[in-house]
């Protein structure tokens, strides 16, 4: 469709004397995509707009705009204090879930690196050891 259109605009071009390159026909082509698409954004959200409910009044209506999380009532503020300790062990998650992602496509290609693939993950397992090490030394995985 929009091919058609380009055709249409470089023929009557043609006759006129004044053709585009196809680069500008390119552009044109864009162009018109881009402003359906912008159109198409505006026609839907003027069509939500018409469409959605109104505001109502009611007796519950204001317990929908308080925080609500694992059944759990709010007490108080929505701040609270979050020790260290969690987030170090999300960390050291991150840290050995991570090691998995580069161990994984090592094993499947194991052959084609050889004995020098085999030296550098080695290494850089035992550095993750060693981490592991110093985390269970400084008592971080001990939960309580």
């Amino acid at each position: 469709m929009f091919a058609q259109v380009s055709d249409t605009v470089s023929t009557s071009c043609a006759a006129a004397g004044d053709c585009y390159s196809d680069f500008v026909r390119t552009y044109l082509t864009v162009f018109l995509l881009g402003a359906v698409a912008v159109g198409l954004v505006a026609a839907l959200l003027g069509v939500a707009l018409v469409l959605r409910p109104g505001p109502r009044s009611g007796r519950y209506q204001g317990q929908k705009l308080i925080a609500y999380e694992s059944g759990v009532d709010p007490v108080k503020t929505g701040w609270g204090q979050t020790q260290v300790r969690y987030y170090i062990f999300a960390l050291l998650f991150v840290i050995f879930d991570v090691e998995a992602v580069f161990i994984f496509p090592w094993a499947t290609r194991m052959e084609d690196y050889g004995t020098f693939g085999l030296v550098e993950m080695l290494i850089f397992i035992a550095i993750l050891i060693l981490g592991l090490v110093y985390a269970i030394r400084r008592k971080v995985l001990q939960w309580l």
